[in-house]
């Protein structure tokens, strides 16, 4: 903008000084809030969210030359690793729908093939011909009937559709009573921090908005205009005395006009 011959120009100053001053001001509050999110993440943890168990069971993958009942047998390792390949194979047809439905029909669960495929993982243990099939759900008996079950129906399944193939139980599952999710520690730690963050972002923004004229100080850095003079705080000690001295009225002179009139 131009007035006559003179440009101005606006700016706007981010007193860092005060933004840190702030947030040391208002320590308190943030851990405060802090606590709060942290007590409310905890109460959800411990008594809303409902808490998932997980079961798995172990199967030995092999095909026609391999065999776990043959104590004689001599294992290469290219016959290793076209048994650790059909491990892949095996998750693609244990995620099929047609085998998730005649689990869903043996175990006789509440599910349909689609909630049944989001409560199981499948992969290989250590790059090995061994199989894992875990499964979640919020019964810790329900979790470990539905991965016995699958071991069950995968082996027929394998059977009919591999030729030459087949597929070993290497350990049932059993009932994990110990909850695999929510963790209680991670959701307090989360919601502490949350806490903190957003509180500490709410301090840095009204610390920004504050055009409060604090000092001196900020007066020659958010501006290019030179200072003239100050008004002193006739409420202060020091400030008292110098009003007294130079007009004539101040602090000091408020307790001697006390003292008359007593």
């Amino acid at each position: 903008m131009e007035t006559g011959n003179k440009s101005f120009k606006d700016y706007y100053v981010i007193d860092l000084a005060h933004i840190v001053k702030s947030l040391f001001q208002k320590m308190w509050a943030i851990i405060l809030a802090g606590v709060i999110v942290a007590g409310i993440c905890f109460s959800a943890a411990a008594f809303v969210i409902e808490p998932l168990y997980s079961s798995s069971v172990r199967l030995y993958v092999n095909n026609s030359s391999l065999s776990l009942s043959n104590a004689s047998l001599s294992i290469s390792s290219s016959e290793i690793s076209a048994a650790q390949s059909l491990v892949r194979t095996y998750i693609v047809i244990l995620k099929d729908q047609t085998t998730l439905e005649q689990v869903i029909k043996k175990a006789e669960l509440p599910y349909n093939h689609e909630e049944l495929y989001d409560m199981i993982d499948a992969y290989s243990v250590d790059d090995t011909e061994v199989m894992k099939v875990e499964v979640t759900s919020t019964d810790p008996h329900e979790a470990a009937k539905i991965a016995n079950c699958i071991a069950d129906v995968l082996q027929i399944r394998i059977a009919e559709i591999i030729k030459g193939t087949s597929m070993e139980v290497v350990g049932y599952a059993t009932p994990n009573l110990h909850k695999i999710s929510p963790s209680i520690t991670k959701y307090t730690a989360l919601g502490f921090v949350l806490g903190v963050l957003l509180s500490g972002i709410i301090v840095v923004i009204l610390a920004l908005k504050d055009n409060t004229i604090h000092d001196e100080d900020y007066l020659i850095k958010a501006g290019d205009y030179p200072l003239l003079a100050k008004v002193p705080d006739l409420f202060d000690d020091g400030a008292g005395k110098y009003g007294s001295k130079k007009y004539g009225y101040g602090y000091g002179y408020k307790k001697r006009v006390g003292k008359e009139k007593r």
